[in-house]
């Protein structure tokens, strides 16, 4: 998974090959009589980490030879799709020992049929998967039947400093556990292009292919951070490297626990980072936070009270340094939940307190695909996707959607959500088939892409 960022790559280190490895990081300090080490602290941390391995198939598109077009007629598909198996690796943190959860980057375990973990001491479980969330990249899993297991303490990420001395664990290369160690090199990164959603924690502790979702610690053993990604070039460690925050992880995790998915808390404003100019124009006395650019009327912040030309510098105590750290925050957080934020108006400071709305309750189809113009969706209580109104003679309409139609899934692949049918959807080419239950029926219906 790369992604190009000037003359460097981003790349979410889950590891397919066998490379060299990296170099170590910086020690802790014992007690005076002892040399300095942190061997104390990770023997009670490193058996919460764990090796993760999978299996599974993925599609893959070829693009047919003019010949072969040729030979079958003008009608024949551009694209030839053929499922390939695929191996890959990465590392977990068991958060719960009892109940066996383990988090982990969705894109350690995306498309996997066959999951096993692997702990330090070298027992191997299955694991499923309780629930994914790919804008986040935070994948939640539980070991089958697992016994005598060891879950790590959960920090808190808001009160890490630019300084702060870490650690990370995890499964570089797929050559077993590794430890390396560093600082917090910045905080609330976002912006870089890796997530929809990002908020990460900068370190410069050593993270290789195959850290992806393993754990990032303080020197008491805490888990702050599910490390995710590395900027360097061809892949390697260069000291750059990238971390899920543990609030927003923890936030994400209780969510999929409870429903499954994420359930998005929806603030309702549109906006950008604050700039200098912006603040010396409007008099506003900081200048780092969310500018407030537009309200959504009727939605949670115009209830509260929100307006355009607010700056808002904080969500429950925690700093907001731009307009993408507020939406990563707010965006890990369920809808229903109160949040106090800490607005600048006028060029004072003032608090004020807003329940969030939920996203994806109601959606225009026409986003999703065009073919579904004049049709609004709303997600059920997981059983599929309503059609909840339908224009007469809309593109919906002549395709044979009705109101009151339930979508369940896409090409056979169930949906349970707006978000999932969405990704479905657009991860699709050419015929689009939905699965669609009428009352007492099931049918297909197609979509068809313009090209």
């Amino acid at each position: 998974m790369k992604r190009v960022l000037a003359l460097f790559s981003l790349i979410c280190v889950v590891s397919f090959t066998s490379i060299p490895s990296a170099h170590a990081g910086i020690p802790f300090f014992g007690n005076d009589d002892e040399q300095p080490t942190l061997a104390p602290m990770l023997e009670e941390v490193t058996p919460a980490v764990v090796n993760i391995s999978v299996k599974g198939k993925r599609e893959v598109r070829q693009r047919l030879p003019e010949a072969l077009r040729f030979f079958f007629g003008p009608d024949s598909p551009r694209e030839q799709v053929r499922e390939r198996p695929f191996r890959g690796l990465g590392s977990g943190v068991i958060i719960d020992a009892e109940k066996g959860y383990v988090v982990t980057n969705n894109h350690v375990v995306d498309d996997a049929t066959e999951i096993l973990v692997t702990l330090k001491n070298g027992r191997e479980f299955d694991a499923k998967v309780i629930g994914t969330d790919e804008r986040s990249d935070v994948a939640l899993l539980k070991i089958e039947n697992g016994e005598n297991l060891t879950a790590i303490e959960l920090g808190k990420s808001s009160e890490l400093r630019v300084g702060d001395f870490v650690v990370a664990i995890g499964n570089p290369f797929g050559l077993g556990q590794t430890v390396t160690s560093g600082i917090v090199s910045a905080l609330g990164r976002a912006g870089l292009g890796i997530e929809e959603l990002e908020n990460f924690i900068q370190t410069d502790a050593a993270i290789n292919s195959g850290n992806s979702g393993g754990a990032l610690v303080t020197l008491d053993g805490k888990l702050i951070g599910i490390n995710t990604a590395i900027l360097g070039p061809n892949g390697g460690n260069i000291g750059i490297g990238f971390a899920i925050p543990s609030d927003m992880m923890n936030n994400l995790v209780q969510q999929l626990i409870e429903f499954g998915e994420v359930r998005r808390g929806v603030l309702g404003v549109r906006g950008n980072d604050l700039t200098h100019d912006v603040a010396q124009a409007l008099n506003i006395p900081v200048n780092r936070g969310a500018f407030v650019s537009q309200v959504v009327p009727g939605s949670s912040a115009d209830e509260a009270g929100i307006e355009s030309g607010d700056v808002i510098i904080s969500v429950d105590g925690q700093t907001i340094r731009s307009f993408s750290e507020l939406g990563a925050m707010v965006g890990s957080i369920g809808s229903g939940n109160s949040l106090k934020l800490g607005v600048i108006r006028d060029g004072e400071e003032q608090s004020i307190n807003v329940t969030l709305g939920a996203q994806d309750m109601s959606v225009t189809a026409e986003s999703i695909h065009p073919a579904l113009q004049g049709a609004t969706l709303a997600a059920t209580d997981g059983n599929g996707i309503e059609v909840e109104e339908l224009e007469e003679r809309s593109p919906a309409a002549r395709i044979g959607l009705e109101e009151g139609d339930i979508i369940q899934g896409v090409n056979r692949k169930a949906v349970s959500s707006i978000s999932e049918l969405r990704a479905a959807i657009e991860d699709k080419s050419g015929v689009i088939a939905l699965n669609i239950k009428r009352g007492d029926s099931s049918l297909f219906i197609v979509l068809r892409n313009a090209n």
